[in-house]
């Protein structure tokens, strides 16, 4: 059985959820309680935890998999000991990779790290990956370590930030520019190393593993149904995208003229689609959700 440790904060409600879609419903006594269960028979125990914790206790064995930030098992230098079974993008925070990057003011001279002076003082909360950044490039800087709004520090009280971002704004609304990117980060899989080489253990973990996946591939598709005369059928499907090849079926009653077509498509298409195949004459269509694909 598997010990798991999960991410509490802002990531707490949208990891519920995913679990529970992948049928893996978190339950705990109390709102405010840090431990939770899961009925399932590969699950031992459960604990909401700080992202920036979970790559250490997973590194050390007290759980086998959690799920967090990869700058955070950068961060705690526990890169060695920890396995990235999958990224796990299921929430707006984790829909796509952030990036670790060097700001500066907007008026400052640099336009690139090297250009930045020695003994500069940096405010980051990555104070380890920031300190082998710039040993890195050989600039001796002083770093202190951020406890939230690093952006507004620079110029006044530091520097430099060493800071999280998607997609720059907040850095650019704080009159910073990026001039290099420490690293790529996405939210993750985690697995103890050893757990991952144990011979009960790793198969538990790639069962996670699938149930998670496939449940995140399917809310990107719907599934389509439809009938579609004979006359029809041809252009139906020419229009129609599918996974593999759409499934068709004649419809029962021996002489009946009409086809029964099934196909799994992007939910993003299916506005665009449906006007579509009912200009081709398919007739009741059904737009329906899917809770898993596993390939």
């Amino acid at each position: 059985m598997l010990n798991i440790v999960l991410p509490s904060g802002s990531l707490q409600k949208p990891t519920a959820e995913l679990f529970s879609a992948a049928g893996l419903g978190l339950t705990t006594t109390d709102s405010r309680s840090y431990e939770a269960s899961i009925d399932d028979p590969r699950s031992a125990k459960v604990r909401w935890m700080r992202p920036q914790e979970i790559p250490l206790y997973v590194a050390e064995g007290l759980f086998d998999i959690g799920i967090g930030g990869y700058d955070w098992i950068q961060e705690r230098r526990c890169e060695d000991e920890i396995i990235v079974v999958n990224s796990l993008a299921y929430s707006r925070q984790t829909s796509r990779p952030v990036r670790l990057v060097i700001a500066v003011s907007e008026d400052a001279p640099w336009e690139k790290a090297s250009d930045i002076p020695a003994n500069s003082k940096v405010t980051t909360e990555y104070v380890e990956i920031s300190r082998r950044y710039f040993d890195k490039l050989g600039i001796p800087v002083k770093i202190d370590f951020s406890f939230g709004a690093t952006e507004a520090k620079v110029p006044e009280i530091a520097d430099v930030a060493v800071e999280l971002t998607e997609s720059g704004s907040s850095i650019r609304a704080n009159r910073l520019k990026i001039i290099d990117t420490v690293m790529e980060s996405s939210t993750v899989l985690m697995a103890n190393k050893n757990a991952w080489h144990h011979p009960e253990k790793r198969p538990k973990i790639e069962e996670i593993r699938t149930l998670l996946l496939g449940t995140l591939d399917a809310r990107t598709k719907v599934l389509l149904k439809m009938n579609v005369p004979t006359e029809s059928l041809e252009e139906v499907l020419s229009i129609l995208p599918s996974m593999k090849n759409p499934t068709i079926s004649k419809l029962a009653g021996g002489e009946s003229d009409y086809w029964a077509v099934e196909s799994v498509v992007e939910r993003s298409a299916i506005n665009v689609l449906l006007p579509q195949l009912k200009a081709a004459k398919a007739e009741g269509i059904l737009e329906l959700p899917i809770a898993k694909i596993i390939p």
